[in-house]
C-alpha cells in the first residue's frame, strides 16, 4: 500500500508513518500540491493521500479530477473544531482526522485500506471453488480474465490475486476502460511526453509503466475501442509501450488481468472486440457467480458490512436479528454484492436499536427485499415490457421514448450507471454520453444513490 502525505504534517504523523511502514506500506512525503502531482505523474503512485487541511483541498482535488487521478483523500489537521471538519468534507475529502492525538486511527484507516487490497470473504462452496482455482494460478504470469454481472466482486478478485502472486510486494495498478474518454484513454495507459497534445503540460508516466514489476488491472476492457485493442495486443504479446510522442520503445514487466461484465465472445461475433486479444487476455477464465447463486456468502459478507459501517459512522457495533438474515438469503440481489453492501450501510444508518430488523433493510422506496422481482424472471421481464409499452404514447418521438426508458431504468436502479447500462443492454460509455446529453438539455438525470422523485 502507498501512502502520500502532503502538507507539513510529517512531525505530527511520525508513529502513524512508523506502524503504516511496519505494516509493508511505502510512504512518501510531498510538500505542496504542485511537487504532489509531480510525483503522481512521474508513476510513483499513490494509494492513500493524508493531507494537511490547511493545503488548498479544493485546488488538489481538482487537479487530481483534471488529470484522472483517482485516489481516496483524508484530511488531517490540528485543528479539532467543527469548521475544519465541515470544510474539509465539503472540499471532497473522504474523512477529517484531528491531531494529535489520533495517530492510531490513521494508522488503522492506513491498515484497513492495506486489508481490503488484499481481503476476499466468502463461504459458499461455489465461491469456494473459484477462490481455489483463484490460488492455483496466482504465482504464474498468466493472464487472467475474470468475468461476471455488475457488482460480483471482479476487482476485489483481482487485488486477491495480485496479493497471492509472487508481485505482490509491487504495484497492483487499476484503470477503468469505460471511465476515460477514447482519446485520453491511449495517453492513460501508455503514457505521454511533454507537448504531444494540447493540454500534455508534462511528460506522463501511463498505467503500464507504473505497474512495472506488479499487476495491472483492465477493468470493463469490453468497453475499449478498436483502435487501442491493436496497441494493447502488442503491449501484451511483446510487452513494449511506446509513449503518445515518444520515440523509442519501452520495456515493462507486469502481469495483465482484465475483467468484463459482458459476453466478449459475442462481442468478438459482433466485431466490436478483437478475438486475437481474447485469447491473450483469456489464458485463464475466473468466473464469479452473483450472490442469488452463493447464499452461503451472504452471512458473512452482511456481518462484515455492518461490522465497516458501524465503525465507520462511531456507532456501536450492530447485529443482525434472525429475520433480517433470513429476508437477507432470500432476496434475488441484482446488484451483487455491491448492493447487498449499499443495503447494508443504509440498515446500520437507519437502525433505531443495535439490532437491525428486516423493517431496517427495507428498499428506499419502502419495499421489501423479497418482494424485487428476481433479474431473469419471466415476471421481471413481462412487467418491464408491459411497463415499456405503457410509456409509448401516439406522438411521442423515438428520442423521446429513449429518453424515459433510459431515465426510468436508472431510477428503478437507483442512479447506478453500470447496472442501468446492463439492463438496458448498452455499453457504460453510451450511456454516460446520453445522460451528458440530457443534462445539457436541462434534464434532470438522478445521481448515484438517488432517484428523479426522491432528489427532488
Amino acid at each position: 500500500m502507498r501512502l502520500l502525505i502532503i502538507g507539513t504534517l510529517e512531525g505530527q504523523l511520525t508513529q502513524a508513518t512508523k506502524l503504516a511502514m511496519d505494516g509493508g506500506a511505502k510512504v512518501a512525503h510531498a510538500s505542496s500540491i504542485d511537487i504532489a502531482m509531480a510525483s503522481l505523474r512521474s508513476g510513483k503512485g499513490a494509494d492513500l493521500l493524508l493531507v494537511d487541511v490547511m493545503i488548498e483541498i479544493p485546488k488538489l482535488l481538482s487537479e487530481l479530477e483534471a488529470e484522472r487521478f483517482h485516489i481516496p483523500v483524508v484530511a488531517c489537521g490540528t485543528q479539532t473544531n467543527a469548521a475544519a471538519a465541515v470544510n474539509a468534507i465539503r472540499a471532497g475529502a473522504k474523512e477529517y482526522i484531528p491531531l494529535p492525538p489520533d495517530a492510531e486511527l490513521i494508522a488503522a484507516i492506513i491498515t484497513a485500506v492495506a486489508r481490503e487490497n488484499s481481503q476476499y470473504l466468502y463461504n459458499d462452496p461455489a465461491m469456494a471453488k473459484v477462490i481455489k482455482l483463484a490460488e492455483q494460478i496466482a504465482p504464474s504470469n498468466a493472464s487472467v480474465l475474470i468475468t461476471g454481472e455488475s457488482g460480483t466482486g471482479k476487482e476485489i478478485m483481482a487485488k486477491y490475486l495480485h496479493s497471492c502472486s509472487k508481485r505482490a510486494a509491487n504495484s497492483f495498478i487499476s484503470i477503468n476502460c469505460a471511465a476515460i474518454p477514447e482519446n485520453l484513454l491511449e495517453s492513460e495507459l501508455f503514457g505521454h511526453e511533454k507537448g504531444a497534445f494540447t493540454g500534455a503540460i508534462a511528460r506522463r508516466i501511463g498505467k503500464f509503466e507504473e505497474a512495472n514489476g506488479g499487476t495491472l488491472l483492465l477493468d470493463e476492457i469490453s468497453e475499449m475501442d478498436a483502435r487501442l485493442q491493436a496497441k494493447l495486443l502488442r503491449a501484451i504479446q511483446e510487452r513494449l509501450i511506446d509513449r503518445v510522442g515518444g520515440t523509442k520503445p519501452i520495456a515493462v514487466d507486469i502481469r495483465i488481468i482484465a475483467t468484463s461484465n459482458r459476453n466478449l465472445e459475442q462481442a468478438v461475433s459482433e466485431g466490436t472486440f478483437r478475438e486475437d486479444l481474447l485469447f491473450r487476455l483469456n489464458v485463464v477464465n475466473l468466473k464469479i457467480p452473483p450472490l442469488r447463486e452463493r447464499i452461503g456468502d451472504i452471512r458473512v459478507l452482511a456481518e462484515h458490512f455492518v461490522e465497516k459501517y458501524s465503525t465507520a459512522n462511531g456507532l456501536s457495533l450492530r447485529s443482525l436479528s434472525k429475520e433480517a438474515l433470513d429476508e437477507l438469503c432470500t432476496a434475488p440481489w441484482p446488484g451483487n454484492v455491491r448492493e447487498l453492501e449499499n443495503t447494508l450501510h443504509r440498515a446500520v444508518l437507519l437502525s433505531e436499536s443495535e439490532e437491525i430488523k428486516p423493517i431496517d433493510i427495507r428498499m428506499p422506496d419502502g419495499t421489501g427485499l423479497s418482494e424485487v422481482a428476481r433479474p431473469n424472471s419471466t415476471a421481471s421481464q413481462a412487467a418491464h415490457a408491459a411497463q415499456t409499452l405503457a410509456n409509448i404514447t401516439v406522438g411521442r418521438t423515438v428520442a423521446d421514448v429513449e429518453q424515459n426508458l433510459i431515465l426510468d431504468t436508472l431510477d428503478h436502479c437507483l442512479g447506478n450507471r453500470t447496472h442501468a447500462a446492463n439492463i438496458l443492454g448498452i455499453s457504460i460509455r453510451t450511456l454516460r454520453n446520453k445522460l451528458n446529453q440530457y443534462s445539457g438539455n436541462g434534464v434532470a438525470v438522478p445521481a448515484p444513490g438517488e432517484q428523479r422523485n426522491s432528489a427532488a
